[in-house]
């Protein structure tokens, strides 16, 4: 294995300026830091991809034998104590004995255009994004990309489950057969509002909190919460891959399974 100064790979620096100019962190509020959250080593060969920056991944990481993990969740948000204790001491104690990097995006890596979570989502549940909606214009309103519709509430809910394979909750009927479909992949039940307002007849997110699910029956919008991380295993191996390519990295995605 190459040390911190073997001359081969890509320098940190560079591989954070290709993370910056794809996905624009400066452009967004957000509830925690984006970009270079943990330095390692100066030098990057084996870039690993996943969606969060839990121990299971970073132990996984160091067995790949990775200089770098890009992730959608990192290590610290706003609200924290900003103690090093716990579950954050046994985290970052293991990034740091193994000098390795850690790269976390999280709103910027939801609203990317091509390689997002968002964007991820709709091509692998087979939609075409046609205008965005919501704060920060993370949310994507389109239809499906075959010009087709599905029949009800639960043909598309079928769908759902069979593509992201695990089990969706789904409330409120609609009238008619669903053509304009929203998303917003992760913890965005509180965009469901916005996305009746832009005209969708159902809406797809992560997870589903009680008031939803009564404006849902009561506006004829279907609500289908199809799992936090089931909806946003995506972006992180997209943007990582491609990035990766650019530099001549190696990449490999690690997905933690996580029933939320």
């Amino acid at each position: 294995m190459a040390s911190s100064t073997d001359s081969s790979g890509v320098d940190r620096a560079a591989l954070l300026a290709a993370f910056n100019a794809e996905l624009h962190p400066e452009r967004f509020k957000d509830y925690g830091p984006n970009g270079l959250q943990v330095e390692g080593k100066p030098r990057v060969r084996k870039l690993v991809s996943g969606v969060t920056a839990s121990q299971a991944l970073i132990d996984a990481a160091i067995a790949e034998g990775a200089d770098a993990v890009f992730v959608h969740h990192g290590l610290f948000w706003r609200g924290q104590s900003g103690t090093v204790t716990g579950w954050m001491k046994a985290r970052l104690q293991r990034l740091l004995a193994h000098d390795i990097n850690l790269f976390a995006y999280h709103l910027p890596l939801d609203a990317h255009d091509r390689l997002g979570n968002n964007a991820e989502l709709g091509r692998v549940l087979g939609l075409a994004a046609q205008t965005r909606f919501g704060e920060q214009d993370l949310g994507f309103l389109g239809a499906r990309a075959d010009g087709g519709a599905f029949a009800d509430r639960d043909i598309l809910a079928t769908h759902l489950q069979t593509v992201l394979r695990r089990a969706v909750v789904a409330v409120g009927d609609v009238a008619a057969p669903i053509q304009r479909v929203a998303w917003c992949s992760g913890g965005a039940q509180g965009f469901f509002e916005a996305a009746i307002d832009a005209g969708a007849q159902a809406f797809i997110t992560g997870e589903i909190s009680e008031p939803q699910a009564h404006l849902a029956r009561e506006c004829g919008v279907a609500f289908f919460a199809c799992g936090h991380h089931a909806t946003e295993r995506y972006g992180a191996p997209a943007m990582a891959d491609h990035v990766a390519r650019q530099l001549g990295l190696q990449h490999t995605f690690i997905d933690i399974d996580n029933p939320a």
